[in-house]
């Protein structure tokens, strides 16, 4: 957790925004109330399932912004192998990652007495639950157990190839031209081809983009690396108009101008964007087993008034926003987070210690057959 010091309200302001708008987004998208509103509000809602989406660009950029501020602020090659700081990362993820797709999993199967709708996951697997366990859903073509979480595994493939870049660098030039390239061949070459978006590849243009922002920031190589930005996504962008690269283009201009100046930090906090900020990625984890049980609420109404659609509307998305406040206090939160790392490193310290006095016994077990 960072120290108010270092907070930058600048980014929780973009992260609040971001994350509704994927909340609202699923929101559009699936099961009868999805279907009421989009009769109610056809313009509204119409835009919500089609463009809110791109809020995930938003935090593609500050991805890779606050990657780089921790792994190579200055320039600079990653030094140490990376598997520590990947490990990290993964913990990070995998721990409320885990716990909402157990939430979800329950969700889903009390869902699935009251509503019949293909946005319901199939009963999940053991299969399938290692699958997310292990980030490699998306890769193995598993049906997700919940809405967005392919986002999960992408993060973690971006912190990793980054990461990966960095070491393979070794020297202060070399190391952000490996990810300005790579960066470069995803704009040019991966993004414009959606088979690649189970890969990190296709994304690393935005994410990239998030990087040079933070290199840009620097007074001394401003000017270098803003022409860098513009220039390249200018020309992808010439190449192949996609305006979710011209959203990532706005906001790494917006985060690079933002370090130059300051406003990172001055940004005003305006309530309740840093709370919200605060438990986006909560949020975003547990809204969709919530969205899952409204609708199920739902679909037992033979029909909604407009007040009842909007009400109703208004109170899923409200609780979804409590939801995430609660999970992020007693899973996401620093202090939770230590808890339950404490925990599980104190149960895989007891299975080791139990497995090394078994192992132990074996020898004496052995001499005691063979006595008369």
């Amino acid at each position: 957790m960072t120290t108010a010091s270092q907070r930058m309200p600048l980014i929780d302001a973009l992260k609040a925004i971001a994350s509704q708008l994927i909340v609202l987004h699923h929101l559009a998208s699936y099961g009868p109330l999805a279907e009421a509103g989009r009769e109610l509000l056809p313009g509204a809602m119409g835009w919500l399932f089609e463009y809110a989406r791109m809020a995930v660009q938003v935090f593609l950029v500050i991805g890779g912004f606050l990657a780089i501020r921790g792994l190579s602020p200055n320039g600079e090659a990653l030094a140490g192998s990376p598997l520590p700081l990947l490990w990290k990362r993964y913990l990070r993820l995998s721990i409320p990652f885990l716990a909402a797709i157990a939430l979800a999993i329950i969700g889903s199967a009390i869902a699935d007495h009251w509503l019949d709708d293909d946005a319901i996951p199939a009963r999940a697997t053991l299969g399938q639950w290692l699958a997310h366990a292990t980030l490699l859903h998306g890769i193995l073509g598993v049906e997700s157990l919940s809405a967005g979480v392919w986002y999960i595994a992408i993060d973690f493939q971006l912190f990793a190839l980054t990461a990966l870049l960095l070491w393979a660098g070794r020297k202060r030039l070399l190391a952000p031209a490996l990810v300005l390239v790579t960066g470069i061949t995803s704009l040019f070459w991966f993004n414009r081809d959606a088979g690649w978006d189970n890969w990190a590849v296709y994304f690393f243009g935005s994410y990239a983009l998030g990087a040079a922002a933070w290199w840009a920031g620097d007074r001394r190589q401003y000017s270098v690396w803003l022409s860098v930005i513009l220039t390249v996504t200018i020309a992808a962008l010439l190449v192949d108009f996609r305006l979710r690269i011209t959203l990532a283009l706005s906001i790494a201009l917006l985060l690079g101008f933002s370090r130059r100046n300051g406003w990172l930090e001055r940004f005003p906090e305006i309530a309740p964007l840093p709370w919200l900020g605060r438990i986006s990625y909560s949020v975003f984890l547990i809204h969709f087993p919530v969205l899952l049980l409204a609708n199920a609420v739902i679909a037992q109404f033979s029909e909604l008034s407009n007040i009842g659609t909007v009400t109703a509307l208004l109170l899923t998305w409200a609780a979804s926003i409590a939801a995430g406040a609660v999970f992020y206090r007693l899973i996401e939160s620093p202090a939770a987070s230590q808890r339950i790392a404490a925990a599980i490193g104190s149960l895989l310290a007891t299975t080791q210690t139990f497995g090394r006095k078994l192992s132990s016994l074996k020898p004496l077990r052995a001499v005691r057959g063979r006595l008369p």
